[in-house]
């Protein structure tokens, strides 16, 4: 599956808070007075500023975390991510189980959840939306492969049957992926389309909320589903598009908003002294790293010599410090911080300019030029390739800097046309497979995740055996073994683990943040 765009709604070094993907072609709208921001001084509503306006609301279509914002809490999903950790809880489903050979799950529905328009959800729900998704075969669609078949068993049970066994699909289903669609919406369909014009810009869920008024351009409300079984105290949600930084952060001072996104690092420095204002840090699970190209880039990289020679020349604390300002942390291994998984006890490359030299010269490399790809879509890239272009000159080695379109580099990525390149990384779903599999997996080689084009048999085998079983304990040394080839290997440079920070208004009580829900708010927990 494709990741979201490449992770992009993380990937700015200007502005640090969860931003969604980026819109540049939205109007600038801060001035905009029409989204009765100014009752946010209610304690029944939430105003927060954005940056970018919305694409579809369509959960079977959406790829695009800034919609996110609306479609999570609009809809329910049968598991949901527990409060601010990646493990699973129930949601629309209070229990399941899974067969020993892994192939069937079985979902146990919560009787009472209601759809928009009083309709109570069932399992033949759950069918639909699921069945819908996959037909639609966007994005989304990709997830589900997996599946073979799903049935209904009784009103309140659903059974899916894989096509073969795949322990993350319990994780897959708290996304917004899994997002249960009144079946009812059919009757909005239009030359086949399957109501994807009509969900495009509405909500059929039986979350908390549901779309009241968009206004493009300008700002999204969303006011309560009365037959919720959720009652939050906010009352009403304002997303207002305010796309100049400076102007949301005014607004947030003033206390005419709640939640600021996409506030630059040095505002954030200044907004840490006003009394009225929390700044909200938290680690991510966003990793910003550099593809080494081990099979189609220059034929010196295919010694894995050489790529650890990359990896010791790199300045990592500098990358942090001066580029990053701090709000990142150093990765170790390639899960990262805060994922089951990861390996804190795993070697980590640190900069030592003559180990880098000494293993050139094993490798009988004397002379090395490298082309170092990049794109303009994200300002702190610039800064942190003529880092690397400096730290690697000081072991020999000649970088070029390539920078392009970020169309251009999508293209470059898939088929290999390049030595080194700067990357993002995010996980759909909360589990390792999502770096591990997509990361090293051959089969996986381009755009799809390994975009190191990476090749080591005995890696493919670990991690597939990895997602095979259920057994979490198995899976986690089957990783652990994984993870110790493929630092030695060094396919790929990890430069950091990205911080999530925002500002928002003191007044603001239960906000919490999941890794797993860049940039989506827990407004059923919210109050003022």
């Amino acid at each position: 599956m494709y990741k979201k765009l490449l992770g992009i709604f993380l990937g700015i070094f200007l502005t640090v808070s969860a931003v969604g993907c980026v819109k540049t072609n939205s109007a600038d709208k801060s001035t905009s007075s029409n989204t009765n921001s100014s009752s946010n001084t209610n304690s029944n509503n939430l105003t927060i500023a954005i940056n970018g306006d919305m694409g579809t609301l369509d959960p079977g279509v959406s790829m695009d975390n800034m919609s996110w914002k609306i479609t999570y809490p609009t809809y329910e999903r049968l598991v949901e991510f527990n409060g601010e950790s990646t493990e699973i809880k129930p949601g629309l489903a209070s229990k399941w189980e899974v067969s020993e050979d892994g192939l069937t799950w079985t979902f146990h529905l919560e009787k009472g959840h209601k759809f928009t328009d009083g309709t109570e959800v069932t399992a033949e729900a759950v069918k639909f939306s699921f069945d819908r998704t996959i037909a639609l075969g966007k994005g989304p669609a990709d997830t589900y492969k997996v599946i073979k078949e799903i049935s209904v068993v009784d009103s309140y049970t659903v059974k899916f049957v894989l096509n073969n066994a795949f322990s993350p699909f319990i994780s897959t289903l708290a996304t917004n992926y899994g997002s249960i669609v009144n079946p009812k919406v059919m009757s909005n369909e239009k030359d086949g389309d399957k109501a994807q014009n009509y969900l495009a810009n509405h909500t059929e869920g039986s979350g908390a909320y549901k779309l009241e008024e968009w206004k493009k351009g300008e700002y999204i409300k969303l006011s309560l589903n009365p037959n919720a079984t959720k009652k939050p105290q906010i009352k009403e949600v304002y997303f207002k598009l305010v796309a100049d930084p400076s102007a949301a952060r005014l607004q947030l001072e003033k206390g005419d908003i709640d939640i600021a996104e996409g506030i630059a690092i040095d505002q954030i420095e200044e907004l840490k002294s006003k009394s009225n204002i929390t700044i909200v840090k938290k680690p991510s699970l966003f990793v910003d790293y550099v593809y080494i190209n081990s099979t189609k880039g220059n034929a010196a990289l295919q010694n894995k010599n050489v790529r650890q020679a990359i990896n010791y020349a790199v300045d990592y604390e500098a990358i942090i410090d001066q580029v990053m300002r701090g709000y990142a942390t150093g990765m170790v291994g390639p899960i990262p911080n805060g994922l089951w998984g990861h390996n804190d006890s795993v070697f980590q490359y640190k900069k030592d300019v003559e180990k880098s030299k000494g293993l050139l010269k094993d490798a009988g490399v004397s002379t090395l030029e490298l082309n170092l790809l990049y794109s303009d879509r994200f300002p702190n890239w610039e800064q942190e390739a003529l880092v690397i272009q400096a730290n690697l000159a000081e072991v020999g080695i000649k970088v070029n800097l390539n920078k392009v379109a970020y169309a251009t580099m999508r293209e470059m990525l898939d088929s290999g046309k390049f030595d080194l390149a700067l990357g993002v990384w995010s996980p759909d779903y909360a589990d390792p497979s999502m770096f591990m599999n997509y990361w090293f997996d051959s089969k996986n080689q381009g755009l799809s995740g390994n975009r190191a084009f990476y090749i080591n048999n005995e890696v493919d085998d670990i991690v597939r055996k990895a997602t095979s079983i259920n057994d979490k304990t198995q899976r986690e040394d089957l990783y652990k073994k994984a993870q110790d080839i493929v630092i030695v290997d060094a396919p790929y440079v990890y430069l950091y683990q990205k911080d999530f920070v925002l500002p928002i208004s003191k007044n603001l009580k239960g906000f919490a943040y999941n890794p797993m829900l860049e940039g989506i708010y827990n407004l059923s927990e919210m109050s003022k």
